[in-house]
């Protein structure tokens, strides 16, 4: 099934470069600085600014809403995260509708570095430390009003339907026994108790494609536009997405007891879940098809 939904209109070097021009005025030669497309995401454009700076701009309305939860939260959140030495996106000039765009958009740091997608997960073991530290400064409680959202960092068993669904469109797609390994993990976490402490603040959408990484060294996390608050143990889902045996303990190490055996029950369940998405929505995007793939031999190895 393909995942990238189309842009709902054409964002262009004309349109970027007005915007800049007519918004950036705080930002030191913004407006004369060399602009290059990037990439289109499931969510927004990204144009690279210069040498150091990036531009943000939602592709469809459904994703409006994201890059105003940025605005909103990503300034404390780097402030928090600084120490870990783990950098985040905070935006350096909140963008406004303008020039025929109907919505908000960003210019944020550029961090010089590498998808995660690209790295091999032998090398990824590097990340487990500093993401560790990162995600323990992340996952406090957050403050009120947050971005609220409605599928991720949920108890479990609002998504118990949809994963259902999921697990049975991939069948005769995707081996029995693996697709079996990754319903009884999601099962075991159905089991497990709920969080019961106040909602934290959580990433909602941790995963190699939203860090940025130079070989083993860990760089950044990205895409913060599914922020909310909520259980953590959707963010450490990571473990299982992100590296290998060597790693996932490194990073389960790292984190220490931070967490009890029912959150990490929760997260592998989490793991499962988000899974069963790439392999099911993965067939115009190799990369993430691939990481469907190798997060499917690690939940069931």
């Amino acid at each position: 099934m393909p995942d990238q939904p189309a842009a709902e209109l054409v964002i262009d070097e004309q349109l970027v470069r007005e915007l800049v021009t007519s918004q950036a005025g705080a930002v030191p030669d913004a407006a004369t600085s060399p602009l290059v497309h990037v990439a289109d995401g499931w969510d927004c454009s990204v144009w690279r600014l210069g040498d150091d700076l990036a531009v943000r701009l939602p592709r469809r309305a459904r994703s409006a809403p994201l890059v105003l939860h940025e605005q909103q939260v990503l300034a404390e959140i780097a402030e928090r995260l600084g120490p870990s030495g783990v950098r985040v996106p905070a935006p350096v000039l909140e963008g406004r509708p303008g020039q025929g765009y109907p919505w908000s958009w960003s210019i944020v740091p550029w961090f010089d570095g590498a998808g995660g997608l690209g790295i091999p997960r032998a090398r990824r073991a590097g990340w487990a430390e500093p993401l560790a530290r990162a995600l323990i400064a992340l996952h406090v409680p957050a403050g009120v009003p947050f971005p609220a959202n409605p599928v991720r960092g949920v108890p479990l068993t609002v998504r118990d339907e949809s994963v259902r669904a999921r697990l049975a469109t991939l069948r005769g797609r995707v081996a029995d026994r693996a697709l079996a390994r990754a319903e009884g993990l999601w099962d075991a976490a159905l089991t497990a108790p709920a969080w019961a402490d106040a909602p934290v603040c959580i990433h909602g959408d941790l995963h190699p494609g939203n860090i940025v990484a130079r070989g083993s060294e860990l760089v950044a996390i990205i895409d913060f536009g599914d922020v909310t608050a909520g259980d953590p143990a959707y963010d450490l889902a990571v473990a299982w997405l992100a590296f290998e045996s060597a790693g996932r303990t490194a990073f389960i190490e790292a984190v220490g007891d931070r967490y009890d055996a029912a959150t990490w029950a929760r997260a592998h369940g989490w793991a499962a879940a988000f899974t069963l998405v790439l392999l099911d929505q993965s067939d115009d995007n190799p990369e993430y098809a691939m990481l469907g793939a190798e997060a499917l031999v690690e939940l069931t190895s």
